[in-house]
């Protein structure tokens, strides 16, 4: 794989001070004086699909690292990994609030990202949506409302894993024709009455799929909510530039907590469940049953890539609370408390309106 050439710092070519990557100006913008420095993307570069079944035996280590000097610490109370530009000192996890960050050391440095999908959305756009979305939230208390809490959205690059796979996938089945017979019958009121019955014909069936999987997607992460993250999917992988450090400045990067291994077995779990919603579909007839699939994967590939996220975390009674915005599309999810004084209000409501409903019947 060829190496991209990034370097730890982005000095501003007016002042000196540390540039960071600015999502809506996409260039490297001065924190100090505002000086704004183009960026070029190498358009020359190749985003290599690394082989899967190589990479489980042994990656070598000119795939590994991170271009440039970085430092790890996780999270003693979630567990996140989170991997900051060496000269930063992290106050608080970065995924759950928590002051417990303890230095990572692991046994060997982590398989490169091959690409990154850069920030797409400016922060001032989230805290906007994020004031917008709270204002809908009917339910969630009135204290929570009134805290300034969008001033603690940041932005974190999260780990995926994207795999491919050839895939020949025999399948068999007995699919069921409905067919309908008259039947005579005496209803209640003793008079002979007909109705159509429904039955079932069962017959052999078997077909073969042929399909190829693109970018199928794994979540690294431990830090970010998965019922939350599936939320805000895609993040479209066709948009994905080679790998530079310089889209990490002034960002934090989640270390992957999900390794390949598992992740190729999630994948793989994953592509299966979606063959055999293929398989269901080509049986003909009205119905199906006894489905069996035989699936045969090759050529699998697969890229370690980076992907944007807005994160505003906060503490509610003692609990923390995940709001998620996808950096390059804007689609966002989260969860929040609910006031228990207005749903207690709503079921009241909703068994006034039950009993003038039946009042109004009788």
């Amino acid at each position: 794989m060829s190496q991209l050439a990034a370097v730890q710092k982005y000095p501003c070519a007016a002042c000196g001070a540390q540039a960071e990557w600015h999502p809506s100006k996409g260039a490297l913008v001065c924190t100090f004086c505002g000086t704004t420095a183009p960026f070029e993307v190498d358009a020359s570069g190749t985003i290599l699909e690394l082989d899967l079944v190589s990479a489980l035996r042994e990656l070598p280590d000119e795939e590994r690292g991170w271009q440039a000097e970085r430092r790890s610490v996780q999270c003693g109370s979630c567990r996140a990994v989170s991997v900051f530009e060496a000269g930063r000192v992290g106050q608080n996890c970065e995924f759950c609030g928590s002051p417990k960050l303890l230095p990572y050391d692991e046994i060997k440095a982590p398989i490169r990202p091959q690409s990154v999908l850069p920030f797409k959305i400016p922060e001032g756009h989230v805290r906007e949506q994020i004031r917008r979305w709270y204002a809908s939230k009917w339910l969630a208390p009135n204290s929570l409302r009134s805290r300034a809490l969008v001033d603690r959205v940041h932005g974190v690059y999260i780990p995926y894993w994207t795999f491919d796979a050839h895939v020949i996938c025999p399948w068999s089945a007995e699919a069921g024709h409905y067919y309908y017979t008259t039947e005579r019958y005496t209803d209640n009121q003793g008079r002979r009455q007909t109705r159509q019955v429904q039955h079932v014909r069962w017959e052999p069936a078997s077909g073969e799929i042929r399909h190829f999987f693109d970018d199928e997607p794994v979540p690294g992460t431990h830090g970010v909510s998965a019922h939350l993250l599936r939320q805000v999917e895609p993040f479209p992988t066709a948009e994905l530039v080679p790998y530079d450090a310089a889209f990490l400045s002034g960002f934090v990067v989640e270390h992957y907590q999900v390794v390949l291994v598992d992740a190729a077995q999630h994948s793989q779990a994953q592509m299966t469940a979606k063959l055999r919603e293929m398989g269901a579909q080509e049986i003909p007839g009205d119905t199906y049953r006894n489905l069996v699939i035989h699936p045969s994967y090759s050529g699998q590939t697969f890229k370690h890539v980076l992907v944007p996220v807005w994160l505003l975390i906060y503490l509610y009674s003692g609990k923390p609370w995940q709001v998620v915005v996808n950096g390059y599309t804007g689609a966002m999810a989260g969860d929040y408390p609910k006031s228990p004084w207005k749903i207690a209000l709503l079921v009241i409501l909703a068994v006034i309106v039950a009993l003038l409903i039946v009042m109004a019947q009788e």
